[in-house]
């Protein structure tokens, strides 16, 4: 049975904030409610409450270092993993909630982050893939391959993104360039097959 709680996330995340906040808030679950607030456009409250419960949660920790390059003024430092947990859900839930603005002062920040997690431009490349971003996605997919070329899902993702262009060349070439970065990688050999009988 599903818990008020996971009802009231599954809604949050699926763009129907309504009554979540209070929820949230009225239940101590001090991060939702951060996230909440900073959907809601109340940034300063967002940080209050990431603050009440940083030193015992890592994700509202990195919810701080997230509404501070929103408000483009970031003087704290995410880590490595925050980096790689948080950033694409999070980007994802902006997105969701068209805040077009805080997504462009976040990218502000991307050479800063790709500093401490050079995976950076693959994370903010995937979310605007599966977003239907898909220019965007591919100059960032293009960009991770310059500063981290023996990431073999890298090399994945632009055969995926030349495949639904309707490029299946491109497409086989960065199949089999994936699998030159790590052979038997198996979505790039099954797309390779494929492809294969196509091209």
């Amino acid at each position: 049975m599903i818990s008020d709680y996971q009802t009231a996330k599954q809604n949050f995340l699926a763009g129907q904030p309504n009554g979540c906040r209070e929820f949230f808030a009225q239940n101590g679950y001090l991060l939702e409610a951060g996230y909440c607030e900073m959907i809601a456009d109340n940034l300063d409250a967002a940080k209050r409450l990431f603050a009440i419960v940083k030193d015992i949660d890592i994700r509202a920790h990195w919810g701080l270092y997230l509404v501070s390059m929103i408000q483009r003024n970031a003087n704290i430092c995410p880590t490595y993993f925050e980096l790689r947990n948080f950033l694409e859900p999070d980007l994802n839930i902006l997105i969701t909630y068209c805040k077009g603005e805080y997504v462009r002062n976040i990218l502000d920040y991307t050479d800063f982050m790709s500093k401490i997690n050079p995976e950076i431009f693959k994370f903010i490349g995937r979310v605007f893939y599966k977003n239907g971003l898909k220019d965007e996605a591919g100059y960032l997919f293009h960009l991770a391959k310059d500063s981290f070329y023996n990431d073999p899902e890298l090399h994945y993702l632009i055969a995926c993104m030349y495949l639904d262009s309707g490029n299946k060349q491109m497409a086989l070439h960065y199949a089999k360039t994936c699998q030159k970065v790590l052979p038997e990688y198996f979505p790039a050999v099954k797309l390779e097959k494929t492809l294969q009988s196509v091209v």
